[in-house]
């Protein structure tokens, strides 16, 4: 493994560990679903190996629970995962061109809304390293607290799983904060998205739409009009990516992500 592979697996598995963390106190919660549905430990585990979406599953242990269909735990899942989709999109625009199939493919497989944040805010060319570096910890997370969750889920009290999840939302500030605070526009539209999120909630109709699909709805009509209101300059990538670089406390000459790695990326952009 060269010097930038494993620069990048080291730190997806240290960004990792907080994602493990809150994967854990929501698997453990989603333990104690399966078991009421019906599902021994195992089947759960393997459940949560196969699927890395916590409402998806929430809503197929649910189908499970009321004796529904295969076609119906399919239909569901997929319209409430369906925002991966665009996750992914988003992703493989990071991508190297010459990436091989097999790596966009995990890649995929392990997108989740925490990993696709933290993967997302890389300015550079997305290295596979750093996404198999925080699914290798927040993978055993999600599949082992779903495991513990059937089994030892009913002898906790119910507020004290609900505590353990406290950290999930302390590294989803964790992710927007820093943007947001280098960035007024970043932070008016992340403001302006928990606004309309919440007001959707509540309006009439619209809080009648599954809340997968109001993400999903949501996300392409707030960054549309973002993208078209505010447009980045390809001036501000070097900056960027110098920033970034800065605050992880690498100078760019020094990190593998080197001055080359800028190149590319901006004959990518005129390309």
């Amino acid at each position: 493994m060269n010097n930038k592979n494993s620069y990048w697996l080291k730190k997806g598995i240290t960004n990792g560990i907080p994602i493990a963390l809150g994967y854990f106190a929501v698997s453990f919660t989603l333990g104690i679903a399966a078991k009421n549905a019906g599902l021994a430990a195992l089947q759960a585990a393997l459940a949560s190996i196969t699927n890395h979406a916590s409402a998806g599953e929430f809503a197929g242990f649910t189908v499970i629970a009321t004796l529904g269909t295969y076609f119906e735990i399919m239909l569901m899942t997929l319209i409430i995962n369906a925002r991966y989709f665009l996750m992914s999109c988003s992703l493989s625009q990071k991508f190297d061109a010459k990436m091989p199939f097999f790596h966009r493919l995990f890649m995929g497989f392990f997108v989740t809304d925490e990993i696709f944040g933290l993967a997302v805010s890389v300015p550079e060319k997305l290295n596979p390293m750093y996404i198999y570096g925080m699914a290798l910890v927040a993978s055993p997370g999600w599949t082992i607290g779903t495991y513990l969750g059937v089994v030892f889920g009913n002898i906790l009290p119910a507020n004290v799983v609900s505590a353990l999840s406290v950290g999930l939302y302390g590294m989803f500030l964790a992710i927007i904060i820093p943007p947001a605070r280098k960035d007024k526009i970043i932070a008016g539209v992340v403001a302006s998205s928990m606004a309309v999120s919440f007001a959707c909630t509540y309006l009439p109709i619209v809080k009648n739409i599954a809340s997968g699909t109001r993400i999903i709805i949501l996300t392409v009509a707030i960054s549309l009009i973002a993208a078209v209101l505010f447009p980045i300059k390809e001036d501000n990538i070097q900056d960027n990516m110098q920033t970034s670089s800065s605050e992880d406390g690498l100078d760019m000459k020094d990190s593998p992500i080197n001055n080359d790695t800028i190149k590319d990326q901006e004959v990518h952009h005129e390309s």
